[in-house]
């Protein structure tokens, strides 16, 4: 049996799968490598407006500038390890320690099987809007498989396998299909991923994003996390404003040029004022979707290198109330300095 948790945003129906597992419904304690877990068998999500993608009720907060960070790196086909271990030094501990993350989303959808999907997926669906055949494919048996002895032969083996786009009424609707689904640790960030790869694959068909469903095989938590669970209260979640909505060519520069901002912002060597700098897109850009993305990126790098005032700056100039909601969650967390092995 599927158990379905629906709702109008990521946080209602987050919060509904984590009161799911604290009442201890229909749930099988089940070991694994990392841990205990609490494991739900085929679990479904389902949201209404996939913009509304920001999961507030977890805590400790979830990383706001990592998870912008992630979505910028996917777009651009990246692997590259050190890029993103930057906003998530905690990375390495669950993808390895490697120079090149073997399971990078966006690499397996834009390199790693010789063609770029993300490019075929819009000619096709562009061309032919009542087709049913797009599958973007992120699991590969060749890379992925288990070795004999049912040993991973990667840390960092995607929990992602596929993703299914059809167009429908005029909007692009996705379904996402996981193997393997950490409430806590995952789900917030994979709605980020994929919700944020709807809309921009929208935005070059031209058309909005319509309703984001996702099939987790095995949904589960970790029994050390479940204490987090107890502790969620409701919060007002803020609307996220921004749209990421854009012709492919435009949509595509901007994501080229907010990357290539972040990996000189990586730079150790890099001047306060060299910095300031990357954090501004050009003046012209007429909506502020991709500009806030950039503050929260940029004021999280900032606060890593004690540039707690610019961070501050960066943040007060974000218009998106989602963006500001998430920062100050973040921050709070980490000026309390939880203890915590997530992002």
């Amino acid at each position: 049996m599927i158990t379905s948790f629906s709702g109008k945003s990521a946080d209602i129906v987050w919060r509904k799968a984590a009161e799911y597992f604290v009442d201890d419904k229909d749930t099988i304690t089940q070991p694994s490598r990392a841990g205990t877990t609490q494991e739900l068998l085929h679990a479904s999500f389902a949201i209404e407006n996939p913009r509304q993608r920001w999961v507030v009720s977890r805590a400790p907060s979830i990383n706001p500038a990592f998870a912008l960070a992630e979505v910028v790196w996917i777009i651009n086909g990246s692997q590259d390890a050190e890029i993103l271990n930057h906003w998530n030094p905690l990375l390495p501990k669950f993808a390895g320690n490697t120079k090149k993350y073997h399971g990078a989303y966006g690499f397996r959808l834009r390199k790693h099987f010789g063609i770029d999907q993300l490019e075929k997926a819009y000619n096709a669906l562009k061309n032919c809007w009542d087709t049913r055949q797009v599958v973007l494919q992120i699991w590969d048996p060749t890379s992925d498989f288990p070795d004999k002895n049912g040993k991973p032969v990667a840390t960092d083996i995607p929990c992602n396998i596929c993703s299914i786009l059809k167009i429908r009424d005029n909007k692009l609707e996705w379904l996402q299909i996981l193997r393997s689904n950490d409430l806590f640790r995952g789900v917030p960030y994979n709605f980020v991923q994929f919700t944020s790869l709807q809309e921009i694959m929208a935005g070059w068909l031209g058309i909005e994003p319509g309703t984001y469903n996702q099939l987790s095989d095995s949904l589960h938590i970790y029994e050390n996390d479940k204490k987090h669970f107890l502790n969620q209260s409701t919060k007002h979640t803020e609307y996220n404003t921004d749209s990421l909505c854009r012709p492919k060519i435009e949509s595509e520069l901007l994501f080229s040029d907010i990357f290539r901002r972040m990996k000189s912002m990586i730079n150790s060597n890099l001047s306060r004022t060299d910095f300031y700098n990357l954090a501004f897109l050009d003046p012209d850009e007429p909506e502020p979707a991709f500009q806030n993305m950039l503050f929260v990126i940029a004021s999280d790098s900032a606060r890593r290198k004690g540039w707690k005032e610019m961070a501050e700056e960066f943040m007060e100039k974000c218009t998106n109330p989602a963006y500001r909601q998430l920062w100050v969650g973040w921050v709070n967390r980490k000026s309390k300095k939880a203890a915590s092995v997530c992002v």
